[in-house]
């Protein structure tokens, strides 16, 4: 992206959104709080505006007014006003996902049907005196031509709103009589009775054509309005999101209600940033964090160690904070929250300017699956502090692999032909690639593995291990003192081929029925200590090399969370970074490392995760020792973003050596070179 002439969207962006209680509306005071989001460090504003309720005296029939609008004023154009005062953008949210049911009692060709042709009701058993909220249909006119393209056109014209935001624009489950002509029109078919035999582009094509309809709308008025659309990591498609928008948001929320034993992953917000900037010449991906441990606790904010580490892993991996929170500074009881969004957005302002244009380094690319696969080798990648890129397989041609010394294809991975001449390709001309798991039977890729065709698969396997062979094994590296590691699940029974495949690690088959792993214990000895069974296979291409691992390493690192897997994997990367890894720095359990640069200066995010989440107390690091290769530059200045100290470094052997003395929840380190 040019960053000579760029609009306000496209600068560093610093977003707060007061999510509105109607009832709550004759507590806001446009200037005061204009002032709140200023002294809190926003410099754009996300407000209600349209959709569920106007908040604004519309004219669009069928556009549900908020009851508890002021009548002496015009509320939105104040507000509008006092933001633009303070110089905070003005974003208006909308949300045509729902209306009341007067209008559908009125129009009930609009609202989504389940199976039944029932229409979909939202919060019936809500207490108090509200009216039933309905779900509309994405592909029906009230999401469309009578009241979203209508509304959107009240808004620009009559209002000096800088953006527009929408929420909750996606694909609502519906059987009505529009939906399933529309499908059949598209796939010759009749809409399935079950969801999960839906055509796989369905929904979003639904979404597509819906955003297609406001999009052209919005850049029909003439006037510079950037539209947002939300990405999802799991289940969209980013290319379809991205043209119909301008810029792009994600919601990793932290959904501590979902109990313990649920708690989201630690890497969700780096992933979902990952996969944002994942796409060339797009502006810097909003990352939306809500401030509250789960909806249905929303009046309460999350412990603020734990929101603090979770709202630092976004502009860490090259985000915009977006901060999602219940009410205006004046009614929300957990002050908690607004000191943790204020200090957490003074330490942002510090940043931003440098990470402004500024480019992802990586010597290590992870194609995404959106599966558990991907999760366990993201988990590994982070937590051994390996920077990376997440690549999706439209996205994997040889001119972008060539970027990368290491491609990790996780098992799941659909090995199409064009993506198996492309590795293929890749790894001849120096690459390295490292595949695991279940893998189809093809000709090409067997070849480049170093394996035969004659593969079985093993029932899954309890009380098995890996054994490493050989000495000096590369893949044993801190673990020169263990033979054995763990290992569980099913292996792809494989032959290695080439004269030159090396097998570095072999199964050791399972001990015992797992009922009798510990009874009686003299019994305890391994039937067969040795096979010839392959778990690591390390097979040379042209320049470059493959490492193919019969089982799933993911899995293990998924379930058990066990360092010598995590260990494992380091070893396996270091393998094809060898001696042009880039940057080193002390491993901790937790710990999150990224590199960007930009003109003559490097940039090191380090993010402190450390302990038992959710995340009670920050615990500090103490003498993060970070290793740089200088490629013949020569360093000027090494200092702390964020605490503004400086810090003394060492050259020498064309390495820079740092010391971060501590690390209490984020630092960058900007690193400049003469």
């Amino acid at each position: 992206m040019d960053t000579t002439n760029k609009s306000w969207w496209q600068k560093p962006l610093r977003v707060i959104q007061p999510n509105l209680q109607v009832r709550d509306t004759d507590q806001i005071d446009p200037q005061e709080l204009a002032a709140q989001m200023k002294d809190m460090g926003a410099n754009t504003i996300v407000f209600n505006v349209g959709g569920i309720y106007g908040w604004y005296p519309s004219k669009v029939k069928f556009h549900t007014l908020n009851e508890f609008l002021p009548t002496s004023f015009d509320l939105l154009k104040e507000v509008i006003e006092a933001c633009h005062q303070q110089d905070i953008r003005f974003i208006a949210r909308v949300d045509f996902s729902k209306a009341e049911d007067s209008i559908y009692l009125q129009r009930p060709e609009w609202f989504a049907r389940d199976l039944q042709g029932e229409p979909i009701t939202i919060g019936a058993k809500r207490p108090g005196n509200w009216s039933l909220l309905m779900s509309t249909c994405i592909n029906s006119a009230y999401r469309n031509e009578a009241v979203a393209i209508p509304v959107l056109q009240e808004i620009i014209d009559n209002y000096d709103i800088d953006g527009i935001f929408f929420n909750a624009p996606n694909y609502t489950l519906c059987y009505c009589e529009a939906c399933r002509r529309k499908y059949t029109n598209l796939y010759g078919t009749e809409m399935p009775t079950e969801r999960k035999a839906f055509e796989p582009a369905w929904e979003s094509t639904c979404l597509r054509d819906n955003m297609d309809n406001l999009y052209t709308m919005i850049k029909q008025t003439g006037k510079d309005i950037p539209m947002i659309l939300y990405y999802n990591l799991y289940h969209d498609n980013l290319f379809d999101r991205a043209e119909t928008t301008d810029m792009l948001c994600t919601e990793p929320q932290d959904i501590l209600s979902l109990g313990h034993h649920h708690i989201p992953e630690f890497w969700k917000p780096a992933l979902s940033m990952k996969m944002g900037r994942s796409l060339p010449d797009r502006p810097t991906p909003f990352g939306i964090v809500h401030s509250s441990p789960g909806m249905d606790w929303r009046h309460t904010g999350l412990p603020p160690a734990e929101y603090s580490f979770w709202l630092s892993q976004i502009p860490a991996h090259g985000g915009s904070i977006w901060h999602s929170l219940t009410g205006i500074p004046n009614t929300i009881g957990d002050k908690r929250i607004l000191d943790v969004v204020k200090n957490f957005n003074i330490s942002v302002e510090k940043v931003e300017n440098y990470m402004d244009g500024a480019a992802p380094v990586a010597q290590i690319a992870m194609m995404w699956t959106a599966d558990a696969s991907a999760e366990g080798w993201a988990d590994g990648l982070i937590n051994m502090q390996i920077p990376f890129d997440v690549l999706l397989e439209a996205q994997a041609t040889t001119d972008k692999l060539s970027h990368y010394r290491g491609l990790v294809i996780p098992e799941g991975m659909e090995y199409s032909d064009s993506f198996i001449a492309n590795i293929s390709e890749y790894v001849h001309a120096g690459g390295h690639i490292f595949a695991e798991g279940a893998i189809p039977n093809h000709p090409s890729l067997l070849k480049l593995l170093g394996i035969s065709e004659d593969m079985y698969t093993s029932e899954s396997l309890l009380a098995s291990y890996l054994r490493f062979e050989g000495a000096d094994n590369p893949l044993q590296k801190g673990l020169e003192h263990t033979e054995l590691i763990a290992h569980r699940g099913k292996v792809n029974y494989v032959k290695p081929t080439g004269a030159d495949t090396q097998v570095l690690a072999t199964l050791v088959p399972p001990f015992s029925p797992l009922e009798s792993v510990g009874a009686p214990p003299e019994r305890a000895s391994l039937p067969v200590s040795h096979t010839d069974l392959p778990l690591a296979v390390w097979n040379p291409s042209g320049k470059g090399h493959a490492m193919y691992l019969p089982f799933s390493l993911s899995q293990l690192i998924n379930e058990f969370k066990l360092g010598e897997h995590y260990q494992f994997l380091s070893n396996a990367i270091d393998m094809a970074l060898a001696e042009h890894k880039f940057i080193e720095v002390s491993n901790f359990q937790g710990l999150q490392m990224t590199v960007f640069e930009k003109d003559k200066t490097l940039l090191v995010h380090l993010v402190n995760g450390v302990g038992k989440r959710p995340l009670s107390t920050n615990i500090p690091l103490h003498q993060i020792e970070v290793s740089i290769r200088l490629k013949g530059k020569s360093v000027k200045a090494v200092k702390q973003l964020i605490s503004g100290q400086p810090l003394e470094f060492e050259s020498k052997q064309d390495k820079l050596a740092v010391s971060v003395p501590k690390l209490d929840i984020w630092e960058c380190l900007l690193i400049e070179f003469e």
